[in-house]
């Protein structure tokens, strides 16, 4: 790194300013500056097993604040991956200790599209599906959030759901728009105010 940017480290010893969040799976498969392109200090990351976001985990809660109200991302990056051994745990009834409690809310998007799910043909589909599913529902959670309420409306932070496939290296979007009349529901119930 040195010798092919002699001023990476002195700059990075300064601070970090960096326009992304990542919010991705612990996989070692899915190396989120590699895979966006990006050099250490431009991606600000938090990683679980399967990407999972809830609103309790403060683990996450203070990665998003911290990088939301304080570093000023301008993007939010929730990303999924195929091949996810989380999200086929989620879909398969093995015994798993702790991880049974962090996979219930993934376990809970299963039970939600069972219909759908069982009609699929491969796991792999039905990894894919219940991986968007759970970038959806990442989505909603991070939109309830006051500091990202906040950021959106203030300095248009813009959230963003991709998945990332394992076996060609590519991202996939995951549409999540929200209609005017769901918009108004979400802010008239979460945007909260300073008490007087």
């Amino acid at each position: 790194m040195v010798q092919t940017d002699p001023e990476f480290f002195p700059k990075s010893a300064k601070g970090q300013s960096p326009k992304i969040l990542w919010i991705g799976c612990a996989d070692s498969r899915i190396p989120e500056s590699t895979i966006l392109g990006l050099k250490p200090g431009e991606v600000f990351v938090h990683r679980n097993i399967a990407n999972i976001i809830t609103p309790t985990d403060i683990n996450s809660l203070s990665v998003i604040e911290f990088a939301v109200a304080h570093l000023k991302v301008e993007h939010i990056l929730v990303c999924g991956h195929t091949s996810c051994g989380g999200v086929n745990a989620a879909l398969g009834n093995t015994r798993l200790g702790l991880l049974d409690i962090w996979l219930q809310p993934m376990r809970q998007l299963r039970m939600e599209h069972t219909d759908e799910l069982e009609k699929m043909d491969t796991q792999g589909d039905k990894t894919l599906r219940l991986s968007q599913y759970n970038i959806l529902r990442s989505l909603e959670v991070l939109r309830m959030n006051p500091t990202v309420i906040d950021a959106m409306k203030e300095r248009n932070l813009e959230l963003h759901g991709v998945i990332y496939h394992v076996e060609n290296g590519k991202l996939e979007v995951v549409e999540s728009s929200e209609d005017e009349h769901k918009l108004k529901k979400r802010l008239a119930a979460f945007t909260t105010q300073q008490a007087a």
